[in-house]
């Protein structure tokens, strides 16, 4: 018996097989020029790139839509809140050519602050932002009002949503630490948390404009001050010359410009 064609329909069958099974990649939408309207008008750090830069950014936008899960809790979501949530998972990683965020499958947007139970009416509740662990593992919570204060004009040297994505940079080696060690070179790590201590010394004697959130741990000083960086960095430079630098390292950027 010719067993000639059974040899050629294995090759056959592995890739059939091959093709049914690989995971599809999700398909990119690129952003309309309305989606490019809004980060123009709400997103100050865009709206200061350069139009090559800006292409990147947008690209880097529509790559987190395709990755990403972002969901409304009792809320109707807008085309602005999609478009700053993704911007605050952009910004902090947008020196990093292929960087993605493998620990995040989903956003939750909620109306307001919540509490640690989650609720987000009646009784306490003080939570704008928050990184899930345990069974909400993977899972970002933000507060609707916390994420457009932000971005408003009115927010200072604050923004809860790239706070909290700066936290799931800084867990992405494992320890929520306020050493992001997946982001800097070794070398750096001990004069990173020798400036972080000091600077928190400072915080404690009042002789620092650092919000003082950033004693409560080393993580969220680094969070802290990370949404100071990217919200007023010339202030940052000025005010903090060798924490800027520390910062514009670890996250290879320099918002405050060569000036």
């Amino acid at each position: 018996m010719n067993s000639l064609p059974f040899a050629y329909l294995i090759p056959i069958f592995l890739l059939t097989l091959y093709f049914i099974l690989r995971k599809k990649k999700p398909a990119i939408e690129p952003l309309t020029d309305t989606d490019k309207k809004i980060l123009d008008d709400y997103v100050g750090y865009y709206h200061n790139l350069d139009s090559t830069e800006k292409i990147r950014f947008e690209q880097k936008i529509a790559e987190f839509f395709s990755t990403v899960k972002i969901e409304a809790v009792e809320l109707e979501m807008t085309t602005l809140d999609e478009l700053l949530i993704a911007s605050s998972a952009v910004i902090p990683i947008f020196g990093f050519e292929h960087w993605q965020y493998k620990n995040l499958t989903s956003v939750l947007l909620y109306p307001d602050t919540f509490n640690k139970d989650f609720q987000f009416e009646g009784g306490e509740r003080n939570i704008m932002g928050m990184v899930g662990s345990g069974y909400m593992n993977g899972q970002m919570i933000l507060s609707r009002s916390a994420l457009r204060h932000g971005f408003s004009k009115s927010a200072g040297k604050e923004n809860t949503a790239i706070h909290e994505f700066v936290h799931l940079l800084d867990k992405s080696d494992g320890a929520t630490d306020g050493v992001p060690e997946n982001l800097m070179s070794h070398e750096y790590t001990l004069p990173w948390i020798k400036m972080m201590h000091e600077e928190i010394e400072r915080i404690e004697d009042n002789k620092s404009d650092i919000n003082p959130y950033a004693i409560t741990n080393q993580a969220e000083f680094f969070a802290v001050v990370s949404e100071y960086f990217f919200e007023k960095p010339e202030l940052l430079k000025d005010k903090h010359p060798d924490l800027y630098q520390a910062l514009s390292r670890i996250f290879a950027q320099n918002p405050a410009g060569s000036n």
